[in-house]
């Protein structure tokens, strides 16, 4: 991803007696806002009994002080440190009650665009708490919600000279967790992550790139001094950073500053965030796209407009890749046609606007081959494209078909059968059944480009997109629908669980007596740590011939190609995965003879039943 937005980082001010002049020190400095109490921190309000019940006067500052808009853009809120919701003590816990919800009130007031609190406890000390904010939440609040979390449980970071004497303690993400468990995963509920001196181990910070970070919290006194007298972060920190500098995080300072200005930090964080762009040809692709959910094309089905096609023509693999891969296949096919005294045959079968045709002509003139090549395409306005490129540039070396494929006659047999008719999962824009309907035109020698493809499944934990496909509605569909649909989707704010394994494989030409194109596999995964099961990303590699491939698969991923994002097949309820559980999950590919689709489910570490029994809410069209 790259980032197109500046930095954006933020001063925490442990008081702020004057607003402006707090303000006037961040802006100064190049920060962005601030992050100061509602209320003066020491200011103990009581509303059941004591000294302070009916103490006089305003217990905060007025609104007067500042504009609406710097209220709302300038200044994120902190709750007063003494609130103790969830204390054993009803008198402690009912003033905490009354304290927490009169700066709520007053931070709906000042209409405040965040607000923020420490968690720092395991969840049988916040239920209290986090049932308020559930209550709050679910209610017009216009703010959103940045939970502090430390990113090391401070009780093991007592223990960390002596580790063997360190007690088994809570994660602070099982904190997090439950918290926002009990707030039915609130999308306003966002995690500003407490960065520690001492990191967790890699696994436990890439089970926070599935969380929705909002922002790190850097306190000053893990920086390091440079030789020149700057602040600078440890090669380990300044990994951290640009790891969420991928997802367009914000950044709050915290601590008393240790050198003349409080700008250098700023500064320091600048530069690194400038070192996480990325120009590539993928980031460039997907500017915007980062966790979109999209319906995946049904070429099929539906005719591509014009823009489709121009977006994934100028893949720079995909295309280069398939020219090499007819190479191949020319050359192997060239003895026997030149015994015969004829030209190489090639069907392009789905031309599209005919990128595949071009890379067949390209491919034949480097091997110094004639060709004769069928473009067959049933979408008739990409016909036209074709058609005058027949007639401007193509001449006599090809001949345009405006046809379904699976309805051709064709006048005679091909040597090489080309197509691109793979999706993200490989198989979901129904390449089998097209390929195996063109079968009866390929020589009994003849070559399928591709020869095969398979799709791949991996567990996945994305707060994001479970939030993003649960705030679909459709009134109209089964009140499942939204979470019985795969969806097209660049990942970016997710934690993979484990690796991918291969789920379906599909070989052309399929010369089986009997075709059939469903299929049943059952993948076993080993969960590493506690983590959320909110679905499954799909990915697919393809063999177009002999060792040319094309994959998105993240192992064998292919650089720099954008042609294709991967597939998510979400889960109706999150799942809670423990440490050395078994993952089983099961995939179907269904049939019929008008439609084809997926099922989906897991048998453990808990059952969970059936998603799209039936095809019940998605279907890919025949």
């Amino acid at each position: 991803m790259t980032n197109q937005k500046p930095i954006s980082c933020g001063l925490d001010f442990c008081c702020a007696a004057n607003l402006n002049d707090c303000l006037c020190t961040a802006s100064s400095s190049r920060y962005d806002f601030i992050c100061v109490p509602l209320v003066h921190p020491l200011l103990k309000r009581e509303f059941i009994s004591g000294s302070a019940k009916n103490r006089p006067g305003p217990f905060t500052r007025p609104d007067l002080v500042l504009n609406s808009s710097d209220w709302n853009n300038l200044i994120i809120g902190k709750f007063s440190p003494f609130i103790n919701v969830d204390s054993t003590d009803a008198i402690i816990r009912k003033n905490s009650e009354e304290a927490l919800n009169q700066e709520l009130a007053l931070a709906m007031h000042f209409g405040l665009s965040g607000i923020t609190f420490k968690l720092m406890s395991g969840i049988d000390k916040n239920t209290n708490l986090a049932r308020i904010f559930c209550d709050k939440l679910s209610s017009n609040c216009i703010f959103q919600v940045w939970i502090q979390v430390p990113m090391e449980n401070p009780i093991r970071q007592s223990y960390s000279y002596r580790e063997e004497d360190c007690p088994i303690v809570e994660s602070p993400w099982e904190w997090w967790n439950a918290f926002r468990i009990i707030c039915d995963y609130n999308r306003k509920l966002g995690v500003a992550l407490i960065v520690s001196h001492d990191l967790p181990e890699p696994a436990e910070i890439d089970r926070w790139l599935g969380e929705p970070v909002k922002c790190l919290i850097l306190p000053t006194t893990i920086f390091l001094t440079n030789k020149k007298g700057y602040p600078v972060l440890s090669k380990a920190h300044q990994a951290l950073v640009k790891r969420f500098g991928t997802l367009e995080i914000q950044f709050i300072l915290t601590g008393a500053s240790r050198y003349k200005s409080i700008s250098y930090y700023h500064n320091y964080l600048d530069y690194l965030w400038k070192g996480c762009q990325t120009t590539g040809a993928v980031e460039r692709f997907a500017r915007g796209y980062e966790d979109y959910l999209q319906c995946p094309l049904q070429p099929l089905m539906d005719n591509l407009e014009s823009q489709t096609y121009e977006i994934f023509e100028k893949d720079p693999v995909k295309y280069r890749e398939y020219q090499s891969a007819i190479y191949e296949a020319i050359r192997d096919i060239m003895p026997k046609v030149q015994e015969e005294e004829r030209k190489v045959v090639i069907m392009v079968v789905g031309a599209g606007r005919g990128p595949l045709v071009t890379a067949s002509l390209n491919a034949a003139d480097m091997a110094s081959q004639q060709v004769k090549v069928y473009a067959v395409e049933k979408n008739p306005n990409a016909v036209l494209t074709l058609q005058a490129l027949e007639r401007d540039v193509w001449e006599d070396k090809v001949k345009v078909i405006s046809c379904d494929m699976r309805e051709w006659e064709a006048p005679e047999k091909a040597d090489i059968i080309v197509s691109e008719l793979l999706g993200s999962f490989g198989d979901n824009e129904l390449s089998p059944e097209c390929l195996d309907n063109v079968l009866k035109f390929l020589r009994d020698d003849g070559i399928n480009i591709p020869q095969s493809y398979t799709s791949y499944i991996a567990p996945i934990q994305s707060s994001k997109l479970y939030n993003e496909v649960r705030q679909l509605r459709d009134k109209d569909k089964h009140p499942l629908t939204n979470f019985e649909t795969p969806y097209v989707v660049h990942l970016q704010n997710k934690y993979d669980i484990a690796k991918p394994q291969a789920l379906f494989t599909f070989e052309h030409p399929n010369r089986a007596t009997v075709i059939d194109n469903s299929r049943y596999e059952t993948t076993t995964f080993q969960v590493k740590q506690e983590c959320v099961l909110h679905g499954f990303s799909g990915y697919f590699r393809t063999i177009l011939y002999k060792h040319i491939t094309l994959s998105i698969e993240p192992s064998t991923y292919s650089p720099e190609m954008f042609s294709w994002f991967p597939i998510f097949f979400p889960l109706k309820e999150p799942v809670y995965l423990k440490a050395e559980d078994q993952l089983v999950a099961h995939f179907w590919r269904k049939c019929s003879s008008k439609k084809v689709w997926y099922e989906w489910c897991i048998s453990k570490p808990i059952p969970v039943s059936i998603h799209n029994p039936g095809g019940r809410s998605y279907t890919i069209g025949l």
